[in-house]
């Protein structure tokens, strides 16, 4: 830039308004000679107020404007001394001097002064243009955006308080500290303002840019607040407020350890602002600045008071869905089995994975003929709605259970449920937001039988069992999935049959996702037949271990079974052909049996009129070959099977019948009966108590 011309004097005109350029114009103005030191500068700007000029000229730069952050600036001056390339608007920070030291933000630019043909630097034209309250807000969007992104994600009032330190430090204080109310981090209601006296509060975050910073109190500590301080009263009157901090501070004896610890860190002003929603407390920021930081200001404190309103909307959010899901967890461990079931050829334990969602359940069930039924499943949705719908969901498969379906039908009687349970949740009032939610579940329904060693499974949705046999071998059965519990579809539900061995480990998962992983690199289930006499809860411990952090898992609810072998000696079976003298064989092997288990008299009598009456039912009403088998376990069962499908039915005979009384006379003599069809026909049994379980 050419400075003038040595042959044209200046003009009056271009005098004057260098003049006024350089005593009334808001922008800063600096002529500085090729040593960087100032020639002229315009004193009516705000930061050259009080100064006087005969102070400044003849100094270099960098003693008018203190650099807090960009040290180089002398560096950039110079290159556009040498380079001519001229500096558009930088933004730097510089410390005013004054009485205390005031930090501005200022736009600067700079271009090269010349003279004559053969340009002669004379030295640059700078100016400073003060762009601190811009520069401040837009430094607080940047904070507000930056809270408003971050903070909220977890539902969590801890990790809330976490994140909002995060977001603050160190771009709006130097040092911050979160503290929630005790009982809202429990996810209790939070407490109407002012808070009862002796309210306790837990400080969940600490955030500072210090290396070594010094706490008051650490993190995860409960304590009451003394007062009166201005933590009480901004919990007191629900406002914000901005204290400076003196040693002299009446209210400094009450808080001996906050105290100790503002002064080592130095800190100079505090901003204390309470979480506050709906004239309820839930807890306090509280914001320091030390050192050299500019003391908070009122621009400071409304954007703390946003910050604090969303962070106080986000930890009550969090501590609702702590509420809710402590009761769903409650009713669900209502509605669970507490224990698994005694089964005389499998023992199982239960699991739960992340604390299995509320919607999950896992049981195990008593069938006759010493089988045992295994069921898992999950309904979708969470909080207190998943759960209720998994007791009603769980219910309804204990009830069906009863009839001894076979698991593809009972599946398919259980899709029906809840297709009208999903039916009456789509009719709810539209003001119901439990109707805009879809009904769905999987689940999984296995049949273990001991005197056969199989396992018959079917299930909706993708949750077939990982078995591991005792030769090491690990599997997954090739079961197709059936339709998803529900939804409309009619696809039919099948049936998968499988032989498990004595010995073998059944995992059923209610996530597909746990399945898979321990189907693929479980080291625990590999060794598995290693754990024949170890407890089957250590193996639970060991598989929780094994999963990892990042699977993606949901909670997930898991039933492990470990096959026994049926005592040989438990059973007797015969099979009979369509003699009718077969009835009274039939009875007399079935005395002899009883005789040797050493069976009551009692028992032993009603059990061959029952035997004696089925077998004539077989004979008459349906096909050889007759098997009959009698079972001592739990109970004492009886089976008569044979070839034919009629259904038996249960009638009352009339006083002059001869017949029609045999399968009442059973019911009456039995604990308990039903009747089971098989590939090869039906089976009609009978439970009967022994002398010890009466």
């Amino acid at each position: 830039m050419a400075y003038g011309d040595p042959g044209r004097p200046v003009d009056k005109t271009s005098a004057a308004m260098l003049e006024a350029l350089f005593t009334s114009s808001p922008v800063g103005l600096h002529l500085l000679d090729t040593d960087l030191r100032v020639v002229r500068l315009n004193t009516a700007t705000p930061a050259m107020q009080g100064v006087h000029l005969d102070d400044l000229v003849g100094r270099p730069v960098r003693e008018v404007y203190h650099m807090v952050e960009d040290g180089d600036m002398e560096t950039v001056l110079h290159q556009v001394l040498e380079t001519g390339e001229p500096l558009w608007q930088r933004i730097v920070r510089a410390q005013i001097k004054g009485e205390p030291p005031e930090e501005r933000h200022f736009e600067v630019t700079a271009m090269r002064l010349e003279r004559g043909p053969q340009p002669e630097v004379l030295g640059l034209a700078v100016t400073a243009v003060d762009v601190t309250e811009r520069e401040r807000g837009r430094a607080r969007t940047k904070v507000l955006d930056a809270v408003r992104r971050r903070v909220g994600r977890a539902l969590d009032p801890a990790v809330t308080g976490e994140e909002l330190v995060a977001a603050l430090v160190p771009e709006f204080a130097d040092i911050a500290i979160v503290e929630v109310v005790d009982s809202v981090i429990r996810g209790d209601e939070p407490p109407p303002a002012p808070l009862p006296p002796g309210t306790a509060l837990m400080r969940t975050a600490f955030g500072s840019g210090q290396a070594h910073p010094p706490q008051a109190y650490p993190v995860g500590e409960v304590r009451r607040l003394p007062g009166p301080t201005p933590f009480t009263q901004a919990l007191a009157d629900l406002r914000p407020r901005v204290v400076p901090l003196h040693a002299s501070d009446p209210w400094m004896p009450f808080d001996p350890p906050r105290v100790e610890a503002m002064h080592s860190s130095k800190s100079h002003t505090l901003l204390v602002v309470p979480l506050a929603l709906r004239d309820t407390a839930l807890g306090l920021v509280s914001l320091y600045r030390t050192g050299q930081s500019p003391p908070f200001d009122t621009g400071d404190q409304q954007l703390a008071v946003e910050l604090a309103a969303h962070t106080a909307l986000a930890i009550d959010n969090a501590r609702r869905y702590i509420r809710e899901h402590t009761i769903a967890a409650t009713v669900q461990r209502q509605l669970l089995p507490r224990r698994p079931e005694t089964h005389a050829s499998l023992e199982t334990a239960y699991l739960s994975v992340s604390g299995a969602g509320p919607g999950s359940w896992y049981d195990t069930m008593t069938l006759s003929s010493a089988r045992t039924a295994l069921v898992v499943g999950n309904v979708s949705g969470r909080g207190l709605n998943a759960a209720a719908s998994m007791g009603q969901l769980r219910t309804v498969v204990r009830s069906l259970s009863a009839f001894d379906l076979s698991p593809d039908e009972l599946l398919a009687r259980l899709h029906d449920t809840a297709a009208e349970l999903a039916f009456e949740r789509a009719n709810l009032p539209l003001g119901d937001p439990l109707r805009r939610e879809a009904l769905t579940a999987d689940c999984a329904y296995a049949i273990h039988d001991p005197l056969t060693g199989t396992c018959c499974l079917a299930t909706a949705g993708y949750l077939a069992p990982v078995v591991i046999r005792p030769d090491h071998t690990m599997s997954v059965p090739d079961t197709p999935a059936g339709p998803c519990l529900g939804v409309a579809e009619d696809a039919p539900f099948a049936t998968t049959e499988f032989e498990v061995p004595v010995g073998s480990v059944l995992v059923f998962t209610s996530d597909p996702l746990v399945t898979g992983y321990l189907a693929e690199s479980s080291r625990p289930l590999r060794a598995a037949p290693d754990y024949a006499e170890r407890p089957l809860q250590e193996l639970c411990d060991d598989i929780v271990y094994s999963l990892p952090e990042g699977l993606g898992a949901g909670d997930a609810a898991v039933i492990i079974a470990r096959t026994r072998s049926f005592p040989a000696e438990g059973f007797a079976s015969w099979r009979f052909g369509d003699d009718h003298a077969s009835v009274a064989t039939a009875r007399r092997r079935t005395g002899e049996q009883l005789a040797a288990w050493g069976v009551d008299d009692e028992t032993a009598f009603n059990t061959q009129l029952i035997v004696s009456e089925l077998v004539t039912n077989a004979l008459r009403y349906g096909a050889p070959p007759i098997e009959v088998r009698l079972i001592h376990d739990r109970m004492l069962t009886c089976e008569v099977r044979d070839a034919g499908q009629a259904a038996p039915h249960l009638r009352h005979a009339r006083v002059a019948d001869e017949g029609g009384r045999g399968l009442f006379i059973a019911a009456e003599l039995a604990q308990s009966w039903g009747v089971r069809y098989v590939n090869s026909g039906k089976m009609v049994w009978t439970e009967q108590p022994l002398a010890d379980d009466r």
